[in-house]
């Protein structure tokens, strides 16, 4: 048996954020759309629980196969900072601001976390996806959004911004949650039907 038609809708506003998800998940054959409906935000230390009560909150007002993705980037020598807070962090005091947080500071050391939670038969089911690496001293790059042009992932001389987003799309924190949800939901035939 196969599963196919398989469609999720996500809270998100960030244009960038949804086609990075449509083309992670396009050799799934997954089809994404928008949700229409902002994502609730949940005050909470673990990406995890901030994504598992959004999706619990969306689902309820708009049923089955919603799904919803938090991301932290915790930065070791600034204690985790801004953890589940990046998304705020990078509006207010942007990639600048992160960068003099760092200055005179050796370890660079950081993790990118995503937790991306789906609503299906009334239960939330959460999937968690790390990179981890290190903060560049200046933005290189220019593809990408966000944190990319700082953010060194293990393994790379590169940044996100510059490994682009076909290599990004298989290796970053994001790719590793989604597919991980991607994997469930042809698995179980979740959000899709089944054929013979």
């Amino acid at each position: 048996m196969a599963c196919r038609g398989v469609r999720i809708r996500v809270a998100t506003r960030n244009a960038h954020k949804l086609a990075e998800i449509a083309e992670i998940l396009r050799p799934y054959g997954i089809q994404v759309e928008a949700l229409g409906a902002e994502k609730v935000e949940v005050q909470d230390d673990d990406v995890a629980n901030i994504a598992r009560r959004a999706a619990e909150i969306l689902c309820s007002q708009h049923g089955d196969c919603v799904v919803v993705e938090d991301t932290g980037l915790y930065i070791k020598s600034l204690g985790g900072f801004p953890g589940p807070y990046a998304e705020y962090a990078y509006r207010t005091v942007g990639l600048r601001g992160i960068l003099r947080l760092l200055e005179g500071s050796r370890d660079r050391e950081a993790a990118f976390r995503c937790a991306v939670a789906v609503c299906v038969g009334g239960s939330v089911h959460v999937f968690i996806g790390e990179a981890r690496g290190w903060i560049a001293r200046e933005p290189r790059g220019s593809a990408g959004f966000g944190y990319d042009p700082v953010f060194v992932p293990e393994g790379e001389s590169r940044t996100y911004a510059e490994l682009g987003g076909l290599v990004k799309n298989r290796v970053s924190h994001r790719a590793r949650a989604f597919t991980a949800l991607a994997k469930f939901l042809l698995e179980s035939c979740k959000c899709g039907e089944r054929t013979t």
